[in-house]
Parts: structure tokens; sequence; C-alpha cells
């Protein structure tokens, strides 16, 4: 018990390991906020045309795809259409047709509704005699903010890595770890002591993160909690590794940044990717965040009961990592 109060001690020391524990909180809380603002406009088709060759007609036909500017001159289109950060698509009356005007640097769908409008303008008398169902646009970013959620939950999972490297390692520069191997504890209780921290102040981090992030039903919250405390368990074993193999304070600090891109980057890459390959998906399963991320994925997207695989490959790196701690501990105790 004196031990867990020394290390919540120091846990008011290191500011890192408070930045670690707050930062995914502040991240859940601007995404809920980005989430609330409506981005549709950003998707809003924007044509040009010019004063002399507008007709109030054509305006209005526009206006029901998207908004209209007039410029007065041929030379202000052109130099709206070619600005790179800009899609507008010009619009040139050709007798009672139109021509579309584009600079060839717009994304693939402007393209595409560019090269389809003047044939839809043709075809508006009889388009206008069909009954038209307008569909709701979808949200763009609504999927992005999922995969943005789900690494900020695994970032909030992963403070009780941080913490736990960094608490063996400045134990190690203090000479505490020299004291901590002549105490009467074995193993077991050295493991479950150092990850404490880490594990818990882990676990409240990705739990508030996920209860801002998150409107989930009873079922899939309590899945949630399962996968943040698999989850930061495996995270905190990770540091005890990360501290034991870390020289100095620079080296664990490297190391803890190497592995953080790895949880990150392999989950993501994976998804991005939409590769169906099962080998692949073993393989990346080595990782745990892989798991993590698949199962918060599912849980965003209503799927309880795909995420108890993924609970299942945790809890398997949680005794694995566990048992092969203890095994080199032991090890290295002969050895000395």
């Amino acid at each position: 018990m004196k031990g867990l109060i020394y290390q919540l001690k120091s846990v008011r020391k290191d500011k890192f390991c408070i930045m670690s524990f707050l930062l995914p909180i502040v991240v859940a809380i601007a995404l809920n906020f980005v989430g609330s603002i409506d981005l549709s406009s950003v998707g809003e088709f924007q044509f040009g045309m010019i004063a002399n060759d507008a007709t109030s007609e054509t305006e209005s036909w526009l206006e029901r795809y998207g908004s209209v500017t007039v410029y007065q001159t041929w030379e202000e289109l052109m130099s709206a259409i070619k600005e790179p950060s800009t899609n507008v698509i010009g619009v040139e009356m050709e007798g009672n047709d139109i021509k579309t005007v584009i600079s060839g640097d717009e994304l693939a769908m402007w393209q595409q509704t560019a090269g389809t409008l003047p044939a839809l303008y043709q075809q508006r008398e009889t388009a206008a005699q069909e009954n038209v169902q307008i569909l709701e646009r979808p949200d763009i970013l609504a999927s992005y903010q999922n995969i943005f959620v789900a690494i900020t939950l695994i970032v909030a999972m992963f403070m009780g890595c941080t913490f736990n490297a960094m608490n063996i390692i400045s134990e190690k520069e203090d000479g505490v770890a020299l004291i901590n191997e002549i105490l009467p504890m074995t193993a077991r209780q050295y493991v479950l002591q150092k990850i404490f921290i880490g594990f818990v102040f882990g676990s409240l981090s990705a739990l508030v993160t996920a209860a801002i992030c998150f409107r989930l039903s009873p079922a899939g919250a309590a899945a949630m909690l399962a996968l943040i405390v698999l989850s930061a368990f495996v995270s905190a074993l990770i540091g005890l590794f990360i501290g034991r193999i870390s020289e100095g304070l620079m080296v664990g600090v490297v190391y803890i940044k190497i592995v953080m891109i790895v949880f990150m980057a392999v989950p993501i890459l994976y998804y991005l990717t939409g590769v169906e390959n099962n080998v692949l998906s073993y393989i990346c399963y080595i990782i745990p965040s892989s798991a993590t991320f698949e199962g918060i994925m599912d849980l965003a997207n209503g799927s309880v009961a795909a995420a108890g695989k993924d609970m299942v490959i945790l809890a398997v790196h949680c005794v694995a990592w566990f048992l092969l701690y203890l095994f080199i501990s032991k090890h290295q105790k002969k050895h000395t």
C-alpha cells in the first residue's frame, strides 16, 4: 500500500503523465464540438458565370445544385476557376445549351459533375415533369470522426505505458531500483504494484474520453468498458518492458514514441487500405492496439457481437505479456 501511495505522489510531480492523462480528454471535447458543426457547405458545388452571359432561368436552375457567383469579366471567372483552393465550375451559354469550364485540378466528383451538367441542362424540361426525391447528403467526416475517436482512446489507454516506463526509469536513475531488488517482494507483487497506477489512470482517461464521444447502449457500454480495461492493462505491461530495457530517460522517451507510433499506425493503415486478408489481419493482431481499434470501430457502428472477438484477443495479450514479464524477471534473478 505504501508503494502505491509513493507512486501516486510521483504522478503529481510528473507533468508529462498529467498531460498524457488530460490530452485525450481535451481532444475528445474538441472532436465532439467539431462533430456538432454543420460542414455540409464544404461539399457544396460552386458555379461561376459572366454577368452579360447569365440568365435568370439558368441561374435559378444552377442554384438547385449549388451556389452561383456572377463575375463581371471572363478574366475574373477564369481566375476563380484556376484558383487551386477552389472547385469552381465555370458555366457559359452556348445558344440554348450550356458548356462547362474547369481547370482540371478539381476533385473527381466535381469533374464528373462538370462533364454531365450540359446533358442534364438539355433534359431539364423533361426532368421537371418527373418526381424528384432529394436524398440526405451523407456526412463525409462521420466515418473519419470515428477513426479520430478510436485513436484518441488508444492514446488515452497508452497513458499507463508512459507512466510505468517513466516511473521505472526514474527509479533507476535515483537508485530506488536497487532498493526494490532487495525488498521481500515477489515478482508478481512487483508487477501488480508497478502497473496499478498506470492501469488505473489510463483506464480513467479512456473512460472519460469514451463517455464524451460515444452514446452507447448498456450492452455497448459494457463491451467498451471491457475493451478499455483489457487495453489499458496490456499498455501498462508494455510500459514495464520499456522501463526495464531503457538505460536512461532519453532512451526511454524514444522507445515510448516508437511504440506509440506503431500502436497508432498499424490499425489505421490496415483499416484505410480495406484489404480483406486473414493472414494480414492475424499479423496485425500481434499489435494489441489493432484489436482495440477494431473493437472500438465495431461498437461505434453498433455491432457489439463483433467486438467480442477483439476482447478475446486482448485477453490473450494480457495473459501472454504478464507471463512473459514474470518469466524474464525470474530468469534474470537466476543469473544475477
